[in-house]
């Protein structure tokens, strides 16, 4: 079984020393969506990504991603979500899943008639265009979370101290899920930031948490379109990361009514859009 983190001997070098010394780095490795869909009588599969990550809560990875890409909208169209077992072999087992959808699933076969590769930096690699990603995304909450700007101050410390395969390798992308007095509800960590947060959303779905509306999702990073778009599927209404959003994460954001905070270090941050829900 494959697992997230390495072992391997670096030489350390300093400034008057050289010393050989056992060291941690990251896992990363493919996993292969593939997803099987139909009725009953005449089930099908069909290959859906190919994508970097760090190995581990593969089935929320998964079903984050369905739902992220709007394949999905519940774990109620799920029937199973395993590693491959009809392959007649056992290496490279933990690299395949397939998704079993309920017969009463319809997919565009049109929509999906080519792989696309997706790399652990950029999740939206490989798509036809950019029109391919905008998928579906319902009207934000009417009814608007607010957010001390003293808590927000708080909130990378917080999610940084869950890190726990950060802690030894460093090189991890993180997201975490907050409430507005500041409690973390739940977080992830993957070498892909848009792994992280499919499996932070998908690990909710499969504890049948669907609401995510009272939550403000920090980054450990920078903001970028698909993490927005990802946000915005879930329904969240704040976006936070302590590194820069991009013109396209700032315009999907205004676009929708989001409230995106970059540039979150210490005691001050930037907010480019949806200010209204931030108390300052």
């Amino acid at each position: 079984m494959a697992i997230p983190v390495q072992a391997v001997e670096v030489v350390r070098v300093g400034a008057e020393t050289l010393e050989n010394k056992p060291d941690l780095v990251v896992s990363e490795e493919p996993l292969e969506i593939r997803v099987g869909h139909g009725p009953e009588d005449n089930r099908q599969q069909f290959s859906l990504s190919v994508t970097m990550r760090t190995p581990g809560n593969d089935e929320a990875l998964c079903v984050g991603f369905l739902f992220t890409e709007a394949i999905i909208n519940s774990m109620e169209e799920v029937m199973s979500v395993k590693y491959c077992e009809d392959l007649g072999r056992t290496e490279g087992m933990e690299n395949l899943m397939r998704v079993e959808l309920q017969p009463f699933v319809e997919i565009d076969d049109e929509q999906f008639k080519r792989n696309f590769y997706t790399t652990s930096s950029c999740g939206v690699c490989g798509k036809a265009s950019i029109d391919s990603i905008k998928v579906s995304c319902n009207p934000l909450s009417a009814e608007a979370i607010e957010i001390k700007k003293e808590v927000l101050f708080r909130l990378p410390d917080q999610l940084r101290k869950a890190q726990q395969i950060f802690e030894h390798t460093g090189g991890l992308h993180a997201c975490g899920l907050f409430d507005v007095d500041g409690n973390l509800l739940a977080h992830n960590e993957d070498v892909g930031r848009h792994n992280a947060l499919d499996k932070l959303i998908g690990s909710m779905l499969i504890k049948k948490t669907t609401d995510f509306s009272n939550a403000v999702l920090v980054l450990s990073g920078r903001i970028s379109f698909e993490l927005v778009q990802k946000a915005l599927r879930a329904g969240i209404q704040m976006v936070a990361a302590v590194g820069a959003p991009s013109s396209l994460a700032v315009n999907l954001a205004e676009e929708f009514g989001m409230t995106l905070v970059g540039f979150l270090k210490g005691d001050r941050f930037n907010i480019y859009t949806g200010k209204q829900r931030v108390i300052v």
